[in-house]
């Protein structure tokens, strides 16, 4: 998971991921972190946020916030995402939590995606399961995401976001069906499935 960031050495190296591109409702949420490579604070179990439990994603995510250097979460709702389209929306996402960093990083490693930033930047496909750095901000994310779904989910109960986190999955759309939209679905995403 060091390989990249040992490219680097000496420098100060950024990770970004996201989480929510897929879901039919709520925000997409990047992050962009900052962590320290000396050895003695790595943190052990860092990896792509799909192949870790949500129990282990909440211990690492509490890990990752008190051990970073920096860090920065950033929220592009719905709204946004009909508007501009997915991509656009992440890659926005993506440049405002670069910003939004106290350090100023020498290199930005990103998850697949080319962004329109300043900063030096490698774009490695798959790169939350290469990169430590980018691991860790796919946890931040994917966390603070999945937090935020929970807590929608008491202001729309008849979805049952808190189990599905917004994602496309048989019960969520059968609830769409049944109860119609609400503030949180993104109309671009849902289109054919109301039509149907």
């Amino acid at each position: 998971m060091l390989d990249y960031e040992k490219k680097y050495y000496g420098k100060i190296v950024a990770g970004i991921d996201e989480a929510g591109r897929g879901p039919l409702a709520g925000p997409v949420v990047c992050a962009c972190v900052i962590m320290p490579l000396d050895e003695d604070k790595i943190i052990d179990g860092i990896d792509d946020s799909k192949k870790l439990s949500e129990k282990r994603r909440e211990e690492l995510y509490s890990k990752i916030i008190d051990t970073a250097l920096d860090y920065s979460i950033v929220e592009i709702d719905e709204k946004v995402i009909d508007k501009i389209n997915i991509l656009n929306a992440t890659k926005l996402g993506m440049v405002k939590a670069v910003k939004n960093l106290k350090i100023n990083p020498d290199i930005v490693l990103i998850d697949a995606v080319k962004l329109d930033i300043e900063l030096p930047q490698e774009n490695i496909i798959k790169g939350d399961a290469k990169s430590y750095n980018i691991a860790s901000a796919s946890i931040l994310a994917k966390v603070y995401r999945d937090r935020l779904m929970k807590t929608l989910d008491l202001k729309y109960p008849q979805y049952n976001f808190a189990k599905h986190k917004g994602y496309g999955t048989k019960e969520h759309i059968e609830k769409l069906r049944l109860y119609g939209k609400c503030d949180l679905h993104r109309e671009s995403f849902i289109k054919k499935i109301m039509n149907k």
